[in-house]
């Protein structure tokens, strides 16, 4: 009866220590999730409420800096390293977007590949699809008028301002 509960007991421990080292850690993350695809909404000159649809409540309105949001992401997967992205809006003083900067650039989608240790861009010509050719729209359409009205479009430059930090802490 005694060596019965001491091997009981014996069993009951190898298991409890053997079990000490299985224990899941769960993901830890915070903040606003923003993607690339998201970032390519933006325009400048969208509304802050344009913007806000496209991205979501920013996470950081500064009562000092109204003209600014930040976007942070962090994650920290089941106990390893914690990775962070960021991504700041800048609107005029007329309420427009004017600015941002980040991890992410607009219009680097699938087809682009950053270079994180250069400012080098470069596109895989062979990832890019060649547009197929359209029939012309007919005379006085409404295709037509907005053709002309795409082609016609000024193209206004998004201004990046430097980063306030060299590193995120």
């Amino acid at each position: 009866m005694q060596n019965t509960k001491r091997l009981l007991s014996l069993i009951s421990l190898i298991g409890v220590t053997a079990l000490a080292g299985c224990v899941y850690k769960i993901d830890i993350q915070q903040g606003n999730i923003v993607t690339q695809d998201m970032v390519d909404k933006l325009r400048p000159g969208m509304s802050r409420s344009q913007s806000h649809f496209a991205l979501g409540t920013a996470l950081i309105q500064d009562t000092f800096h109204p003209n600014r949001w930040d976007y942070i992401y962090t994650i920290q997967p089941g106990g390893g390293k914690r990775l962070q992205e960021q991504e700041t809006l800048f609107f005029s003083d007329a309420e427009q977007l004017s600015g941002l900067s980040g991890d992410f650039v607009p219009g680097m989608g699938d087809q682009a590949v950053i270079l994180s240790d250069s400012t080098i861009t470069t596109i895989d010509e062979k990832a890019v699809e060649q547009p197929a050719q359209q029939e012309k729209a007919k005379p006085g359409s409404l295709e037509e008028q907005l053709q002309i009205e795409v082609d016609t479009t000024e193209v206004i430059e998004v201004p990046t301002p430097e980063p306030l930090e060299e590193t995120p802490q």
